[in-house]
C-alpha cells in the first residue's frame, strides 16, 4: 500500500464521511446542497479513473454513543446508529446517481429490499466494474464505530488510503475550536496517536490500519475540491502512517 502523496496519487481510496458533515448550517439532518456538491465532487474523481469507497456515519440523525450517555441500552441504541447510516447513504447514492454516477449501496445489516447487503467478493466486483460504493451500517455490530468500519471497509477492498473526511484541517493536540494555540500535526505514526489519544480517528480504527501498514489521511471537506486534491496525492491534512513521524505545525 502507497503512502505516497505526490502527483501520481491514489488510484483505490475509502473515504470515510462522518454523519454531521453531510448538515451543513442545518442544526440536524441533511442538507441537500451539501450532499450535492460532495457527489458532484465524488463524480469527477471517479471520472479521473480513481475506484471509491464511502462509508458515512449517522451522527447527523441519530448517535449511539449519545443514546446511551442519557439511558439507553447501548447495544439498542448503536443498532438505531445504523439504521441513521443506511439513510444517510440512500441519500448519498441517489446524490450520485442524480450527478451521473453508476452508485450501490452495501450495508451491514438486512435493509429489506432497499440496498444489497455486503459482501466482500460483492463489493469488489462493483468497484471492477466502476461504480462507486456507498458503504452503511457501520460493522453490522454494536459498540463499534464507523471509523472502525472505515478501516475495515478499506482493508476489505485493498484500498490504498483511508481517508476521513471531516470539518477539521487535520489532526491537532488539542482542539483547535477552543485553543487557538492548538498545533496541526502534518504526519503522525499510529503509535503517537494512541498514545496522545488525539481523538480525531478512533483508536480501534487505528490500531486495524497500523497493524495491516494502511496510510489514514484526515482533512477538512469543508473547502471544496479538497478531496480530489487529498486523492491526486496533495500535502493536505495530516497522513498518519507507521513511519517516523514530522511533528511540524501547518
Amino acid at each position: 500500500m502507497s503512502t505516497s502523496r505526490g502527483s501520481k496519487g491514489f488510484s483505490r481510496v475509502l473515504l470515510k464521511i462522518s454523519g454531521e458533515a453531510l448538515m451543513g448550517e442545518e442544526p440536524f439532518g441533511i442538507s441537500l446542497p451539501v450532499i450535492k456538491r460532495l457527489a458532484e465532487e465524488l463524480v469527477d474523481i471517479h471520472k479521473a479513473g480513481v475506484q471509491l469507497g464511502v462509508v458515512v456515519g449517522g451522527g447527523n440523525i441519530f448517535r449511539g454513543v449519545a443514546g446511551a450517555a442519557q439511558g439507553m441500552d447501548r447495544a439498542a441504541a448503536d443498532q438505531m446508529g445504523m439504521l441513521a447510516t443506511v439513510i444517510n447513504a440512500l441519500a448519498l447514492q441517489e446524490a450520485l446517481r442524480s450527478s451521473g454516477a453508476d452508485a450501490r449501496v452495501l450495508s451491514a445489516i438486512e435493509v429489506g429490499k432497499m440496498v444489497e447487503p455486503f459482501v466482500r467478493t460483492r463489493a469488489l466486483k462493483h468497484l471492477d466494474k466502476g461504480r462507486t460504493i456507498v458503504f452503511a451500517a457501520g460493522t453490522g455490530n454494536p459498540f463499534f464505530t464507523t471509523d472502525t468500519a472505515a478501516a475495515l471497509r478499506a482493508l476489505e477492498i485493498k484500498a490504498d488510503v483511508l481517508m476521513k473526511a471531516t470539518r477539521v484541517d487535520g489532526v491537532y493536540d488539542k482542539d483547535p475550536k477552543e485553543f487557538p494555540d492548538a498545533v496541526k500535526f502534518d504526519y503522525l505514526t499510529y503509535d503517537q496517536v494512541l498514545e496522545q489519544d488525539l481523538k480525531v480517528i478512533d483508536g480501534a480504527a487505528i490500531a486495524l490500519a497500523r497493524d495491516a501498514g494502511l496510510p489514514v489521511l484526515v482533512f477538512s471537506m469543508e473547502k471544496r475540491g479538497n478531496i480530489a486534491r487529498a486523492v491526486q496525492g496533495e500535502s493536505i491534512g495530516t497522513i498518519v502512517t507507521g513511519g517516523e513521524a514530522d511533528e511540524r505545525s501547518a
